[in-house]
């Protein structure tokens, strides 16, 4: 789908936030309602948009504790990384989930109250596969977190 500006200034617009009524969008850049909001259909219909969530306060919620953990394995089998990916998902302190190039074979971001917390994760994630190696960081501070994509790179 190729975006034109309007598209990625509706984007831009909507990623810092969601709840804006159509009408405010279409206002901010410069079209009537219908047409934006038919715009802003497009998006989601394409796949652009893939949905909109509520983010939430990490501390407020009592998960304020981020783990980075690296995951290393001797085996690279379809059958052991289903299982693996399984493990994962059913862990809903896993909030993200990646396979990496590098030293590394998968990275994890965790969240989790404490350090307590994060034990209990760490051993349904050991219990549920073979790992090599498993390696743990702890931020010590959030810096940035963002959810918006740049989207300088679209045309």
């Amino acid at each position: 789908m190729k975006l034109d500006s309007i598209d990625i200034r509706i984007l831009e617009i909507l990623q810092q936030d969601a709840e804006l009524q159509v009408a405010e969008v279409a206002q901010r850049v410069g079209l009537s309602t219908t047409p934006c909001w038919r715009r802003i259909q497009r998006l989601k219909e394409s796949g652009v948009i893939t949905r909109q969530v509520a983010l939430l306060d990490a501390q407020k919620v009592n998960v304020g504790v981020t783990v980075f953990v690296a995951v290393r394995t001797s085996t690279h089998s379809q059958q052991w990384f289903e299982t693996f990916k399984a493990t994962v998902q059913a862990i809903p302190e896993v909030v993200e989930f990646y396979r990496m190039s590098g030293d590394v074979d998968y990275l994890l971001r965790v969240v989790v109250p404490d350090i307590a917390a994060y034990d209990r994760v760490y051993k349904r994630l050991i219990a549920g596969t073979e790992l090599r190696d498993v390696s743990s960081s702890f931020a010590m501070e959030e810096l940035k977190l963002t959810t918006a994509l740049p989207l300088g790179y679209v045309g």
